[in-house]
């Protein structure tokens, strides 16, 4: 069987690889509009610097990630111990993140009352399964200072999100899982708590692990598995669309010509996907289009160190909207993993734009790296001209899962399912995560063998 896969980021490849681990013979191309893999997935060192261009690593938690690499010969390097300290940028202060119940009942990032408001979270009652968007549920459980200064920041620094518009039940599915089974959130954790004991196994309703890479950045996971595939990737042929006759996929490719294929498999964003089927099927790219992808931009930041009075012992900090800053936070790069940047150097990574920034993520390099520079100044006191700069732009970036996520996948299931052998992969779904894309590759592998 011919199988076609469309789009080479991290879930085209790793799909192509596993199907291929099951059987080599099997007849597998994958068509990439770019001329580079990867996707998002992109790291450059410029000199010195290791830039990442996207996300810079991933959890060590879940193990089909972890048993890639191996497959692949990579060694996984995992983050400093910095990089447990996270802080928030709270009136106009950076706010060291607790990281135990008694830290945080002498942290100073919430107030007194809102603390105990958490803590009356044991009370709350239960509402019923269905979903709600993350402000409504943080709101209702945890109040809202509780959501303004801890909720909000992390829900923009994974998904560079809006909360009051993000699905719990999709973006969060082990925290709406908590409630739904023991009524709340603490006393579902004191109960999973209770079971880990019990099993000797460690939940807890947080992603959990130590995030993690690769020494050479994400991209040497891309970069390896472009040369286990070799010609089977095929670089700058961009997909314009699919057709069916019969039991056959016809592939028209950019440069006018076509190829049949009896699987086809679209691991491209949605709104790429949705370009590719609107001719063979209206409702599925109508489904697929209404999928946000906000933009975000990327800005590194090499300095010499003695030009940062402020220590970067952390991972870095996240900034909630309350603030109304132009950034929605920024990374210590050269302090979470080594060999970010030279021998006396610093590097730090500020992500701007998203779904409730969008303009600032589209200013021109000059503008961008002025409103960055403004930022650290009032937030970190960072003053000096950086040495070094790269900027790197996603005019539509992370797929946002908002309310109805759940509804909308599933009538996409149930409209794919009318063409036989064809299937979406990728992060518009179900995870937007590295270990999210490469576990539910490998579970479609497992289906399409």
């Amino acid at each position: 069987m011919r199988i076609a896969i469309v789009g080479a980021g991290i879930s085209g490849l790793s799909l192509a690889h596993a199907l291929l681990e099951k059987n080599h013979g099997l007849d597998v191309t994958i068509f990439e509009a770019e001329y580079h893999p990867g996707g998002k997935i992109w790291t450059e060192r410029i000199d010195g610097f290791l830039c990442e261009s996207g996300t810079n690593g991933f959890l060590d938690n879940r193990p089909k990630t972890l048993e890639l690499l191996s497959k692949l010969s990579l060694t996984p390097m995992r983050s400093n111990d910095n990089a447990r300290k996270r802080y928030i940028y709270s009136d106009k202060r950076l706010r060291l993140i607790p990281e135990s119940p008694i830290a945080f009942l002498r942290s100073n990032l919430l107030s007194a009352s809102g603390k105990l408001r958490i803590i009356a979270e044991l009370f709350v009652p239960q509402k019923d399964a269905t979903d709600e968007t993350l402000e409504s549920f943080a709101v209702r459980r945890l109040g809202r200072e509780a959501f303004e200064k801890l909720i909000d920041p992390m829900a923009s620094g994974i998904y560079a999100g809006d909360p009051s518009r993000m699905s719990l039940k999709s973006c969060f599915p082990k925290i709406y899982e908590l409630e739904k089974n023991y009524g709340g959130l603490i006393r579902g954790m004191l109960k999973m708590k209770r079971e880990a004991k019990k099993t000797g196994r460690k939940v807890g309703p947080g992603p959990g692990g130590i995030l993690t890479s690769c020494d050479g950045g994400m991209y040497t996971l891309i970069d390896s598995l472009k040369s286990l595939l070799g010609e089977r990737l095929q670089l700058g042929r961009e997909v314009k669309s699919i057709g069916k006759k019969g039991d056959l996929y016809t592939i028209h490719l950019g440069d006018g010509s076509t190829c049949e294929s009896e699987c086809v498999v679209l691991a491209s964003p949605a709104y790429a996907s949705a370009e590719m089927l609107v001719e063979m099927d209206k409702e599925i790219a109508g489904l697929m289009s209404d999928i946000p992808y906000p933009p975000v931009s990327v800005v590194c930041l090499g300095f010499r160190g003695g030009k940062i009075s402020r220590g970067l012992n952390g991972f870095g900090f996240l900034v909630p909207a309350k603030e109304r800053r132009e950034i929605m936070g920024t990374l210590y790069d050269s302090s979470i993993f080594p060999n970010r940047a030279p021998e006396g150097y610093a590097l730090l990574r500020t992500i701007v734009g998203g779904a409730r920034a969008a303009k600032v993520a589209l200013l021109n390099d000059e503008r961008l790296l002025s409103t960055v520079m403004v930022e650290l100044s009032e937030i970190m006191g960072l003053k000096a001209e950086p040495d070094f700069v790269k900027i790197f732009r996603h005019e539509k970036a992370i797929p946002q899962y908002t309310a109805r996520h759940d509804k909308s996948l599933d009538q996409i299931d149930r409209s794919i399912a009318r063409h036989k052998r064809l299937f979406l992969a990728g992060n518009a779904y179900r995870g937007i995560g590295v270990n999210d894309c490469i576990e539910n590759s490998l579970k479609l592998a497992d289906y399409i063998a």
